[in-house]
């Protein structure tokens, strides 16, 4: 969906759709984030929620950025301990993150190809694999 696309009332939509409760808290993160097409992180979510007037705890921010992980509505992307980016696109993909600016940029699938993974432990199966290719500027020599 372009994110011109989204309104709040289909944020609430979706929620529902989802087996969210749409409180109007989650509405607002719903919206921040899905009407950007951004990768952002919790904080980026918190100040643009907040930027009219504090409405939104930063515990609320968290908890509701889990709930929808746990409901297939956003994407994890842990680019480095204690950096998480929340990724409204939940199909297959993986990342370049910019490591100079902090910046994270889609891969299409299709682009990557993994030949082989490791051997697994037999109780358990591969969920999905995410690739995160880490960039920084070339040192001019």
């Amino acid at each position: 969906m372009n994110h011109q696309d989204w309104n709040k009332q289909r944020v609430l939509e979706v929620l529902r759709d989802a087996g969210v409760n749409p409180t109007s808290q989650r509405v607002e993160i719903g919206y921040a984030l899905f009407s950007s097409c951004a990768h952002l992180s919790a904080e980026e979510i918190m100040q643009r929620v907040n930027a009219d007037y504090p409405v939104v705890s930063k515990a609320t921010v968290y908890n509701t950025l889990g709930l929808f992980a746990d409901h297939f509505l956003v994407r994890e992307v842990i680019v480095e301990p204690g950096k998480v980016f929340y990724d409204p696109n939940v199909s297959m993909h993986h990342h370049f993150y910019y490591v100079d600016t902090g910046q994270l940029q889609d891969i299409p699938a299709s682009a990557l190809q993994i030949s082989k993974l490791p051997d697994i432990p037999t109780e358990t199966e591969v969920e999905n694999v995410e690739v995160v290719i880490r960039l920084r500027q070339k040192v001019a020599h």
